[in-house]
């Protein structure tokens, strides 16, 4: 072969594995970026959805009430979406459609605080110069919901995310937010009526009082990381809290059929009230170590539609007003 067919092909194949470059960049900038922002759920109202809690009586206990929640709750906008993405409505958005049950969580930001989701950032928007979630806005979003609704409460769950930090220090650090605005706490180490928490945050953390806070450390609501998809026969476990009996099932990486029958084995099996909190964890990546909740999402939500008998706190990704409806209901069968 002469030198110049030998110069040809040495361009050619240079050409060929531009382009497969460029094709394996396009799809990942498609699997990241694009495909989330197709993920939006259902985003229809329910009417009633903002102050459901006003029908029930000021003296029932928390821990008896059927509450719906999200899971990573401030995830709308996050880093490697497409792994890390739980919610299609912000904050406020979910306040609104009913859910009551915040998973928040947070790390030490400088002298502020930002909500992660693993090592990623949440971000205030689609784009790659959105700057990142802080604790500031969604307890501005919060506020303004409890102040124009003063009928329902927020369960607050904090946990500790990402940093160097220690738990005392964080906790330190999340103090100084509550100190600005303490007319909007609950804090307390026991499990409060609705009446003494309506119209504010109830801390409830899932960390130790590191920094000897004692009740205004809040709710301790602390459980095994329930990883490891080995056996998955495993369902809801009981764990010690001192002030209350905690039964939780966040089996997040089982399979779709798996984390069905875990869910619905907790719902049968946990007992609620007298000093007893159920959660019940619909959300699951599955056995991947990097999955995509959205598809396990679209699974698993339309099945809790239909299904009753519901009780404890529910946990969902991709939480909608009518998902929330049809678990808060449950209060009023």
């Amino acid at each position: 072969m002469s030198k110049k067919a030998k110069e040809k092909k040495k361009i050619g194949a240079g050409k060929i594995i531009l382009r497969i470059l460029g094709a394996l960049l396009a799809l990942v900038l498609l699997t990241l970026f694009v495909i989330p922002l197709t993920e939006t759920g259902d985003r229809s109202a329910v009417e009633g959805s903002a102050d459901w809690m006003a029908a029930l009586d000021d003296g029932t206990p928390l821990d008896a009430i059927v509450i719906p929640g999200t899971h990573d709750s401030g995830t709308q906008y996050v880093q490697l979406a497409f792994f890390s993405k739980c919610q299609a409505l912000n904050i406020g958005e979910q306040l609104e459609a009913g859910f009551r049950y915040l998973d928040i969580r947070l790390a030490v930001d400088g002298d502020g605080m930002k909500l992660m989701h693993g090592f990623t950032n949440c971000r205030t928007g689609a784009m790659p110069w959105a700057s990142n979630l802080s604790l500031d806005l969604v307890l501005e979003d919060c506020y303004a919901f409890l102040d124009a609704h003063p009928t329902e409460t927020v369960l607050f769950v904090v946990k500790q995310e990402h940093g160097d930090e220690s738990v005392a220090q964080f906790q330190q650090v999340l103090n100084g937010y509550i100190q600005k605005s303490p007319e909007h706490w609950l804090l307390t180490d026991t499990i409060p009526s609705l009446g003494e928490a309506r119209g504010r945050l109830v801390l409830l953390r899932r960390y130790e009082d590191e920094a000897g806070l004692g009740a205004e450390a809040g709710i301790p609501l602390l459980w095994a990381n329930q990883n490891g998809y080995d056996d998955f026969s495993l369902n809801t476990a009981r764990e010690d809290n001192g002030s209350c009996t905690l039964w939780v099932q966040d089996r997040y990486e089982y399979p779709a059929e798996e984390k069905w029958t875990s869910f619905t084995t907790g719902l049968r099996e946990a007992p609620t009230g007298d000093g007893n909190i159920a959660i019940h964890f619909l959300s699951t990546k599955g056995t991947a170590k990097f999955g995509h909740p959205y598809g396990f999402a679209r699974d698993l939500n339309p099945r809790l539609t239909e299904l009753d008998g519901l009780s404890g706190w529910i946990v969902v990704d991709f939480g909608s007003a009518p998902l929330a409806a049809h678990i808060y209901q449950a209060n009023f069968r």
